[in-house]
C-alpha cells in the first residue's frame, strides 16, 4: 500500500498506489488550468509514463471538481502574439498525456469544462460522478477550444454532437455523457476515485509492453486510413515477439491455460 509522491509543482502530484499513478490537481477552488499547472501536470505525465512501477494512470481533481478550464484571468490580457506561443505550449501538454503509454483514466467528479474536458479526453477511459458537468464553454468567451476539444470531441462522439455542444457551450449533465459516450461510467460521486483506481488496478501485473502496442495501434490507426492502420498494427504485433512476456504468456498458456501468467513487463 506505498505511495509516493513527487512533481514540479504543489499544484500537481504523482503518487503511486498499489502500481497505479495518480495524478492529482490541487489548485483549489476550481483547478483552473494556468501555465504553471499546465507545465507540471506535462511533467507528472512524462514521469509516469516512463516510471516501470506504474502500470496505468488515473487522473483527479478532488472529491469536488475535475477542472473548471484555463485560467481566464491569466489569460484575459494576453494579446495575439502571446497565445501563439503559449498555444504550442498548451497543446504539447495535453500531447503528453495522451502520450503516456499505459491506460489511463479520468476521474470526474464536479466540473469538467473547457480545458478540463479536453484534459479528461486525452485519457483512454472516463469515469465520471453522477453529479458532474462536462462541457466546452470557450464560445462563451469569443474563443473556442484551443486544447484539443475541436479534434477529440468529434472523434469521440462524432461531428454532430460535438459541434452542438461546441457551438452552444452547455453544460452536459452525466447522464447524457454516458449516453453518447463521452464517458464510459457514471457512479455516486463518492466512489468516482475508488472506482477509476479499481479500473486501472486490472492492469497492474499485465504485460506493459503489449498494452503499449495496443494503444500505440489503436490511437495511431485511428489517425490513417484503414490500410497503414493494419501496418501499424502488423508492426506492434510482430514486435512483441521480442518480448520476454510474449514467451511468457504463450508458455503459461500451453502449461496452464489462459489467464494465469505472470509478466515481467519486458
Amino acid at each position: 500500500m506505498g505511495a509516493v509522491t513527487s512533481g514540479s509543482a504543489s499544484e500537481v502530484s504523482l503518487e503511486v498506489v498499489d502500481g497505479v499513478g495518480v495524478i492529482g490537481l490541487h489548485r483549489p477552488p476550481m483547478n483552473a488550468l494556468s501555465a504553471s499547472v499546465q507545465a507540471g501536470f506535462a511533467e507528472a505525465a512524462r514521469e509516469a509514463d516512463q516510471r516501470r512501477d506504474i502500470a496505468a494512470v488515473v487522473v483527479y481533481g478532488g472529491p469536488k471538481v475535475f477542472a473548471a478550464g484555463a485560467d481566464v484571468k491569466e489569460m484575459a490580457d494576453w494579446d495575439h502574439r502571446t497565445m501563439v506561443e503559449r498555444s504550442s505550449a498548451l497543446q504539447a501538454t495535453f500531447a503528453a498525456v495522451t502520450e503516456i503509454g499505459k491506460p489511463t483514466i479520468a476521474a470526474i467528479t464536479g466540473y469538467a469544462l473547457g480545458g478540463g474536458l479536453e484534459l479528461a479526453l486525452c485519457c483512454d477511459f472516463r469515469v465520471c460522478a453522477d453529479s458532474a458537468k462536462l462541457g466546452l464553454p470557450e464560445i462563451q468567451l469569443g474563443i473556442i477550444p484551443g486544447a484539443g476539444g475541436t479534434q477529440r470531441l468529434s472523434r469521440l462522439v462524432g461531428p454532430a454532437r460535438a459541434k452542438e455542444m461546441i457551438f452552444s457551450g452547455r453544460h452536459v449533465r452525466a447522464d447524457e455523457a454516458e449516453r453518447i459516450g463521452l464517458v464510459d461510467r457514471v457512479v455516486p460521486a463518492d466512489d468516482v476515485y475508488t472506482s477509476a483506481l479499481e479500473w486501472a488496478s486490472r492492469y497492474v501485473g499485465g504485460p506493459a509492453l503489449a498494452l503499449r502496442a495496443a494503444k500505440t495501434a489503436v490511437d495511431r490507426g485511428l489517425e490513417v486510413d484503414l490500410r497503414t492502420g493494419l501496418e501499424i498494427e502488423r508492426m506492434q504485433f510482430a514486435g512483441l515477439f521480442a518480448t520476454a512476456d510474449r514467451a511468457i504468456g504463450m508458455g503459461s498458456f500451453l502449461e496452464s491455460g489462459p489467464g494465469k501468467a505472470t509478466f515481467e513487463g519486458r
